[in-house]
């Protein structure tokens, strides 16, 4: 056969059939690379070596023996095959059982040389035992009467790796191709050996035999440590070049109004924070500059990043420029519509709304063929809306910034769209690309915000506006739930209103204990709150549907809006005053506050309920947090060390290995990284000196959030 490099199709490897391949691509294994590195999740020690006779209870050990007796029985009742071996040494015998298990029974037979690695147990007839040990054929019989040496073996008798698995492909099938893939790999070192040297890493080769056959745990943690530095560095040589890429572009020169913005922040019936007013200036000093911005403003529920949009948005359009901004949903958009041109119509600048529904200037609706010509015609200062803003036929005069607010929400090829300057504009004879500020509620801690936003340069408002109440929030067991509806009915009799959430719209045969939306509607229509107006909201209603149900909300002709996590982001009701979340186990912490955010948005006391299911798991002791704290970038991270990365950002199933995945928590790692990467690009800012880094920088499409 011939020799295999990292990016040899799974297809073109000869002892891999097409039903493995099958399996394979469940876990995104496509290519030689993406099989080696699917890591080792964990693994088992079973190289201590013992004879019979000194065996004791419960330890994890590796025996030789040979095969004295052979047994298979059926359990009916049960419905299960049980298979005993008996091993015998020169010290004594031992019985190992396996339930359901061909193994031993496709490759054993009595007198047989074995190896077995596993757990030792006491039996019901008290006999010292295995319950389903590791198992291999020994060819040699001279292994019995040596002192324990290596068979070379990948499932007893050495540390043994243990893989994510799907069904039908076992760790035993992984540990054996990863190995034969091993043995004829021609491996190309992409890191820089200096760089290595300096690090003190071992090479590529080196190190994939480390991670997947470690002779021990300080060589698998050695080989980790390489992979977890590799893939990061890698991340960031993308990202900075991507950002240097960016660079390139120019963008429209927007002059600083001093007194224009002076005056407006005057006007505002509030006092900005410090970080509003800092993150504002850094957003002003990058609008005069020609290359064009490309900002990431953080902040949490409640923070003010809106007015901090809002002033950019002046400044561009007070230097006659057009600005625009991009909201996930329409529900959001007319929100952000609302809200920022009732700040800027007093200056006397005309904004209109555009999604997929329709089109408005002021309060005035618009035919979307109207409003797409007034803005081709630059009569139209600035446009929030939806997707609709991306459509082929919306052409800006001079577009000079472009806001979008929470960018994961959209499509790759959407985000891709815009970032590749689909929406330049002609200045003169030249073409520019607008200003690019992205905004997220979602507080990431600022290391994970270097590691996943590399490209980006970053604003973080962390304060919060004076006089905001703290929310009281309190975790509730669902045998608790009749308090917390006479406490809501107590709100709505001062004329508050509430939001309940729930994980699903429709009742789950999986997940039958977890309330759905659309059931509890009727059940709380029918039961506790049969007085009272209930509404629904959820992602499957139509945009028009969901504005209905907002707008009637807003006017308070409902007292309680049932809903699904739709209502995470950017819904502003300032009369709601209680959040109800029902299997609040089910949300991660981060997502919690989220929707916790949706409450004390007004001048009134508020109040956040988690309900527990009753089957609950004892996890949920990590809800209690959200009783002590208000603090979304303290939730954040707490909620990242019990989640993960993975889990906290929503990309685990995005292509980055889980150990990168454990990297990104690892502040060492990602400052490491990201300085060894700008120091290389310094030197050799387009690689060529390093074809095969090169190579692999390309290929990263791992992370959304840089292209």
């Amino acid at each position: 056969m011939a020799t295999l490099s990292l990016n040899t199709s799974i297809e073109k490897i000869p002892f891999i059939s097409t039903s493995w391949r099958q399996k394979l691509s469940i876990l995104n294994i496509l290519t030689v690379e993406d099989l080696l590195y699917h890591f080792p999740s964990r693994y088992d020690d079973f190289s201590q070596f013992k004879k019979i006779v000194d065996l004791l209870i419960g330890e994890t050990v590796t025996i030789r023996g040979q095969i004295t007796e052979i047994k298979t029985k059926r359990a009916w009742r049960r419905r299960m095959s049980i298979t005993e071996i008996y091993v015998a040494d020169d010290t004594g015998t031992i019985k190992a059982v396996w339930f359901n298990f061909v193994g031993p029974l496709k490759y054993a037979k009595k007198d047989s040389f074995v190896q077995l690695s596993g757990k030792t147990s006491i039996s019901k007839s008290n006999e010292l035992q295995f319950q389903h040990p590791n198992f291999e054929i020994i060819s040699q019989k001279k292994l019995l009467l040596e002192e324990a040496v290596s068979t070379n073996s990948t499932s007893t008798g050495s540390i043994v790796s243990i893989y994510p698995e799907t069904k039908g492909l076992t760790s035993f099938w992984l540990r054996k191709n990863i190995k034969r893939i091993l043995d004829i790999l021609e491996v190309e070192e992409s890191l820089p050996k200096e760089l290595l040297k300096e690090l003190k890493f071992p090479l590529l080769e080196d190190a994939l035999w480390s991670i997947h056959f470690p002779e021990n745990s300080t060589e698998s943690a050695l080989a980790k440590k390489r992979f977890a530095f590799e893939k990061m560095f890698l991340f960031q040589l993308k990202a900075l070049s991507v950002k240097a890429n960016w660079d390139k572009n120019k963008a429209p020169k927007v002059k600083f109004k001093k007194k224009l913005i002076k005056d407006f922040v005057k006007s505002l019936p509030f006092v900005l924070t410090d970080a509003q007013k800092k993150s504002a200036w850094q957003i002003i000093q990058d609008l005069e500059k020609t290359t064009p911005m490309n900002r990431l403003l953080e902040g949490d529920v409640g923070s003010g990043k809106t007015v901090v949009a809002t002033l950019a948005i002046l400044s561009v359009i007070s230097n006659k420029f057009q600005a625009a901004l991009l909201a996930p949903t329409e529900v959001l958009a007319v929100q952000h519509y609302e809200g920022i041109s009732k700040l800027l119509h007093k200056l006397g600048f005309k904004g209109a709304l555009l999604t997929g529904s329709q089109g408005r200037i002021g309060q005035e609706k618009i035919s979307k063929l109207k409003l797409t010509k007034k803005i081709a015609l630059g009569e139209v200062a600035f446009v929030i809306g939806t997707h609709a803003i991306l459509q082929d036929n919306v052409k800006f005069k001079k577009l000079a910034l472009l806001n979008i607010d929470e960018q994961h929400r959209f499509g790759v090829k959407q985000r891709a769209k815009l970032q590749q300057g689909a929406l330049e504009i002609k200045d003169g004879l030249k073409t520019k690309i607008p200003h690019l500020l992205t905004m997220t509620a979602t507080p990431i801690p600022r290391t994970l915000s270097l590691a996943l936003f590399g490209n980006l340069d970053l604003s973080i408002i962390d304060e919060y506006p004076k006089g905001r109440k703290k929310i009281i929030t309190k975790v509730i067991s669902s045998n608790n739930r009749e308090a917390v509806y006479r406490f809501i009915k107590q709100e709505i009799a001062k004329k508050r209103q509430a939001f309940f959430v729930y994980p699903l719209v429709e009742e789950s045969s999986k997940i039958s204990q977890v309330k759905a939306a659309k059931t509890e509607l009727e059940n709380l229509k029918n039961g506790p709150f049969a007085d009272y107006n209930l509404g629904l909201l959820h992602g499957k209603v139509k945009p028009k549907e969901k504005e209905l149900t907002m707008e009637k909300f807003k006017a308070k002709e409902f007292d309680i809006l049932i809903a699904t996590s739709v209502v995470e982001v950017g819904i502003d009701i300032p009369n709601a005053s209680v959040m109800v979340i029902e299997g609040a186990e089910r949300f991660g912490l981060a997502q919690l506050h989220q929707f916790r955010g949706r409450v004390g948005r007004g001048a009134h006391q508020s109040y956040c309920f988690l309900i527990t299911s009753n089957n609950a798991p004892s996890s949920t002791k990590r809800l209690h947090i959200m009783e002590k704290t208000n603090d979304g970038f303290l939730i954040a991270q707490e909620d990242m060390k019990l989640r993960g990365p993975g889990q906290f950002m929503g990309i685990t199933q995005s292509g980055i290995p889980d150990i990168t995945m454990e990297s990104l928590a690892d502040t060492k790692t990602i400052q490491l990284a990201r300085t060894m990467a700008q120091e290389f690009l310094k030197n050799d800012p387009l690689l060529k000196k390093s074809p095969s880094l090169k190579k692999r920088v390309d290929n990263i499409t791992a992370s959304v959030h840089l292209e």
